[in-house]
Parts: C-alpha cells; sequence; structure tokens
C-alpha cells in the first residue's frame, strides 16, 4: 500500500517579490522578452523546465509544467524530459535548444562546448539565438531565486 500523505514545504526564507518587488518585475520581464522573442512557447516552456530540473526549482518546475500544459505540451514528453537525449520524442531542433539549456546552466563544469553552441546556432537564427541564450540566463537566475529563497508551488 503506497501512503499517499503529503509532506509540508520547507518554510520560505523570504518573500523575495515583496521585499524587492522592481527588481522581481524585472526578472520576470527579461524572461518574458527572451519568450517572445524566441516566438517558440513549446521550445521556451521545455527550456524553462529542463533549467528548472537541473537547478531542483520546485517552484519553477511547478509554474513551468502548467505552461507547458496550457502551450499543447504532451504529458509523455513532459515525463521524459530528463532522460530527453534517451527518447526519439524531441525535434533537431528541441534537442538543441536543450543541450545549449544544459551547457549554460551547468556553465561552471561545462563552459558551452563549441560543438552545443554550434548546434543550436545551426536551428536557431542570431536572433533567435541571441533570445534563446537570454531565456536560458532568466530562467537560471529566476531559479536561483526560488531555490535560495525556499518558494514553494503551494505558494502559487
Amino acid at each position: 500500500m503506497t501512503d499517499h500523505e503529503t509532506v509540508p514545504a520547507p518554510a520560505p526564507r523570504l518573500a523575495f517579490a515583496r521585499v524587492v518587488p522592481e527588481f522581481h518585475r524585472n526578472l520576470i520581464a527579461l524572461d518574458r522578452l527572451a519568450r517572445t522573442g524566441l516566438g517558440d512557447p513549446v521550445v521556451a516552456e521545455l527550456v524553462n523546465l529542463r533549467a528548472s530540473q537541473l537547478n531542483g526549482c520546485a517552484f519553477c518546475l511547478d509554474v513551468h509544467s502548467r505552461d507547458a500544459v496550457e502551450q499543447g505540451e504532451g504529458e509523455h514528453r513532459l515525463h521524459t524530459l530528463a532522460a530527453w537525449r534517451e527518447t526519439p520524442f524531441f525535434t533537431a531542433r528541441e534537442r538543441a535548444a536543450l543541450a545549449l539549456t544544459e551547457a549554460v546552466t551547468l556553465v561552471a563544469s561545462t563552459h558551452v562546448p563549441d560543438e552545443v553552441y554550434d548546434e543550436a546556432a545551426k536551428h536557431f537564427s542570431e536572433t533567435g539565438l541571441a533570445n534563446l541564450l537570454g531565456l536560458i540566463i532568466s530562467i537560471n537566475a529566476l531559479n536561483r531565486v526560488g531555490v535560495s529563497t525556499r518558494m514553494s508551488p503551494a505558494a502559487r
């Protein structure tokens, strides 16, 4: 028999958006700007989800998994996103975006290899690539806020 009782989320450390609302609004605005410039809402949500998986941001995983479903993303691909390299479910363009997301998110250890960057450049225009990088940078910033302040999906 499985125990389905939930446990309370860790107590939040800081109400970041309340304490520095202008800074928080600008982080959200950067995300929206990059997302709009990218022009592909499904790729944007896959990028946001993969970075959030790597960073362990429960709040952002909750937000972006729901947003992905609203954008028409199927649950099957969402369930296999963490193992995207081992599945046939993602396009070459999506794979290039996911590889770049991982390399930029883990920049201290990857230093964004040329082959990863070059593969993304094959699938995105110069402007698209710049917006993709902007999106990756903004979700990583938001993940760091969420994880460090213990934002909870329950607070959504």
